[in-house]
């Protein structure tokens, strides 16, 4: 069952004890209402807690903390009369502010949340923020052999895919593709171009259009159906007059290309994007950063260049460790940075082009 959890909070000056007990005594008529029964909890001290249990389901908290701060919670079952939930979180607001003589510095009323729905709306940012989107239909959801695989439709940015729960990519997000490939100041014509990752097919779709000599994709996972719009028709064969799209794990074709001595005039690695922090848990996805790197690099031509995604602008501590390594490679390389937003990322993105000094 779905449940809606209504929340609001005031700031105030600091309250002594005799202040929460006259603040609550002030409020209780209007819970007697709408008929939820009152429980206080011992906070041992630090201000005051009620929890309030409605016949109807609801269930609200009400917490008066010493220094100032009042919140409410209100948790409601699906069905529930929102007008009615609009009365009561309006009443409440009205009167504390009357208890409170004046003294509210700011009071916040944010939308509420919805958990439990069919549909989930909510997917956090690279640095942690959450972000609710405008989600109306699960288009596509299945495990594949190597991640689980979501497609999801937004009213605002099309059809969103969703790998193990990052979002990837949608159909309103062409600025990450042309970021990816160098912002429109490459000349593809002619080129050799090797494409690693980018299943969305955004990536092989424009670079089609720029008449390559050949492009090669490399890629565990590829979503023809439900991206038209990302990738238009060129996922429906997997070659094609430029290019040839190879279903299979990067890493030992990489080591075959080395080993054969062929070469790129653009590597485009759309895998993964930097790893979110430096901690230990996240050293098997650096190893693997360092691994496609160093082989990328081997296959790339002397005059050649390297495209690929950093991560949010905010992740600094990251980013800062992956400009590192580019320092440690086998190969001196030299690189520059841009950053680009990223319409369905709702944050800014950065975007490195590497080549060998």
């Amino acid at each position: 069952t779905m449940r809606s959890t209504h929340m609001f909070s005031i700031c105030l000056p600091s309250l002594l004890p005799a202040d929460h007990s006259a603040t609550v005594r002030g409020l209780q008529s209007i819970f007697q209402e709408q008929e939820m029964t009152e429980t206080v909890h011992d906070t041992e001290g630090h201000g005051y807690l009620a929890t309030f249990i409605g016949k109807n389901g609801r269930f609200a908290i009400l917490r008066v903390h010493s220094h100032g701060l009042v919140t409410f919670d209100l948790q409601c079952c699906e069905g529930d009369d929102i007008t009615q939930v609009d009365n009561l979180l309006n009443a409440l607001e009205k009167k504390l502010k009357a208890l409170l003589h004046g003294n509210v510095q700011r009071v916040k009323r944010l939308p509420a949340l919805q958990r439990g729905a069919e549909v989930d709306r909510y997917w956090p940012t690279a640095d942690g923020r959450l972000v609710e989107y405008d989600i109306d239909e699960v288009v596509y959801d299945k495990d594949s052999a190597y991640q689980n695989i979501k497609i999801l439709h937004s009213q605002q940015f099309g059809n969103i895919l969703i790998l193990n729960g990052d979002v990837n990519l949608a159909e309103s997000d062409l600025p990450y593709t042309q970021a990816i490939m160098g912002s429109g100041r490459e000349c593809y014509a002619g080129k050799e171009v090797l494409i690693l990752g980018g299943g969305d097919g955004g990536i092989l779709c424009e670079a089609v259009k720029l008449k390559p000599k050949m492009i090669t994709m490399l890629v565990i996972d590829g979503c023809r159906k439900h991206m038209r719009k990302t990738c238009g028709n060129v996922l429906d064969n997997l070659k094609g007059d430029c290019y040839e799209v190879l279903v299979e794990d990067c890493v030992p074709v990489l080591k075959k290309f080395v080993e054969e001595g062929r070469t790129f005039d653009y590597v485009i690695n759309d895998l993964t994007a930097v790893p979110i922090s430096t901690a230990p848990e996240e050293e098997s996805t650096w190893e693997f950063l360092r691994l496609i790197l160093d082989l990328s690099i081997k296959v790339l031509r002397s005059s050649g260049k390297y495209f690929t995604q950093g991560n949010c602008v905010n992740l600094t501590e990251a980013l800062g460790e992956y400009e590192e390594l580019l320092g440690k490679l086998s190969c001196k390389v030299d690189f520059s940075k841009e950053v680009v937003c990223v319409p369905s990322y709702l944050e800014l993105w950065v975007f490195y082009t590497i080549w060998k000094k």
